[in-house]
């Protein structure tokens, strides 16, 4: 039986999600990637809360989706700084390394949180 994608990630989702785990002092910062939008949350897990969310969707509609996706990336730092956290641990979600996802880390990285 063929896998399609969406199978493929979620196996790959549930072998990272294994490993990472996000607590008070250094939250995971999770990935959604859409093909109109890309978001980003830090969630603790020992409690199961989302500290603090956003997405592309807030951002300008013009902006290409690279770009958007750095802007999120900053965005979510500054959150979380603002919060008090400034370690945090990365979980793409079963998504390559590369491209948007590639682009909101960098972007995370560059306004200041500590992968």
């Amino acid at each position: 039986m063929p896998v399609n994608k969406q199978k493929r990630r979620e196996k790959i989702r549930y072998k990272i999600r294994k490993k990472i785990v996000g607590t008070t002092e250094k939250p995971r910062l999770t990935v959604y990637r859409s093909n109109k939008a890309i978001y980003a949350q830090l969630i603790d897990d020992s409690v199961g809360h989302t500290l603090v969310a956003t997405d592309s969707r807030k951002m300008d509609s013009k902006v290409p989706n690279i770009q958007a996706s750095e802007e999120v990336g900053k965005k979510v730092a500054e959150m979380a700084i603002a919060a008090g956290i400034n370690e945090v641990t990365f979980d793409r979600s079963g998504y390559l390394y590369h491209g948007r996802v590639k682009a909101l880390a960098e972007g995370a990285r560059k306004a200041g949180l500590i992968f």
